[in-house]
């Protein structure tokens, strides 16, 4: 088996990370050359091009491989210092997860609060849909995610979180206006929609789900990219959305929305995906992801 030498792994972990050779070479107190040199060794060593020479450089699919192990490698030697003592007084572990905005918005960040700190432990949260959240974990930019795809990024484990449930809904005026005395499934598809952002498909699979083909919903779209304005624009009467149940119940209640369709919710299935790391800060980050999701979300 052809082993990988550690500073030839960092040395592309660094090129990654800085954007360019000459950058790498600055931070790692080397020249340029030698930086180009490691990486070209490591890529004869692999048999693969690991890098695409572009400004900034980018990973190849083998390359994402390598610098997720670099990244795991650096995790485990910070865990591995802290353990021995020699790391700085009270220096905390850096954990970092991709969530999606619903769940940062409504049960994710309680879910963080119970995490131990002692040792002290700090988060640096990336959003993203939840679709896309396992690219970042494929790309070793993040230790976990809250995805929802049950099929685990190569060299991470998965479990099942619980399901997110969603409500079609609008303001009543927005109602009175568009669907009053119109077939639901013919209106929802022609009247405006409020989205998350251009990859959110959450209210096209919801009218098609209603009409039994295609297309979706209307091409009348409000773009709102955060989990609490998107609620705010549908209470308001910009167009009618998916919105979390956990968001709605209180403005179901006061009047302020109306449930559109109450006997079709759409659930979403989430998983917790991490790297398969041996990382006491990131097994505590993940018991409590999963005690509060068992809490709040559908099973």
């Amino acid at each position: 088996m052809t082993d990988l030498p550690l500073d030839q792994v960092r040395t592309l972990l660094a090129v990654i990370d800085e954007g360019t050779f000459d950058a790498a070479a600055a931070a790692l107190h080397v020249t340029p050359s030698a930086v180009s040199q490691r990486v070209k060794a490591l890529e004869q060593r692999t048999g693969r091009v690991l890098l695409l020479r572009t400004k900034p450089v980018r990973p190849t699919e083998s390359g994402e491989i390598v610098v997720r192990f670099a990244r795991q490698l650096a995790r485990l030697e910070r865990d591995t210092r802290s353990e021995l003592g020699m790391s700085g007084d009270g220096e905390p572990t850096r954990v970092t997860v991709a969530v999606n905005a619903d769940s940062l918005a409504t049960w994710f960040l309680p879910a963080l609060s119970r995490v131990r700190q002692e040792p002290p432990v700090c988060f640096e949260l990336h959003r993203e849909d939840e679709t896309r959240t396992a690219e970042l974990l494929r790309e070793g930019l993040v230790m976990a995610a809250v995805t929802s795809s049950p099929e685990p990024v190569t060299g991470c484990s998965v479990r099942a979180l619980g399901r997110m449930r969603y409500l079609a809904a609008a303001s009543p005026g927005f109602a009175a206006r568009y669907l009053d005395g119109r077939p639901l499934p013919e209106a929802l598809a022609e009247a405006p929609v409020v989205t998350f952002d251009r990859s959110d498909e959450l209210q096209d699979g919801f009218v098609r789900g209603l009409r039994r083909a295609a297309p979706g919903a209307s091409t009348v779209r409000h773009a709102v990219p955060t989990s609490e304005g998107f609620v705010d624009a549908v209470a308001a009467g910009l167009g009618w959305g998916m919105v979390p149940e956990t968001q709605s119940e209180r403005l179901l209640t006061g009047g302020h929305l109306l449930s559109l369709a109450p006997d079709r919710p759409l659930d979403v299935p989430l998983y917790w995906q991490q790297w398969k790391l041996d990382s006491p800060a990131l097994a505590s980050v993940a018991d409590a992801v999963a005690r509060t999701a068992a809490e709040v979300l559908r099973r």
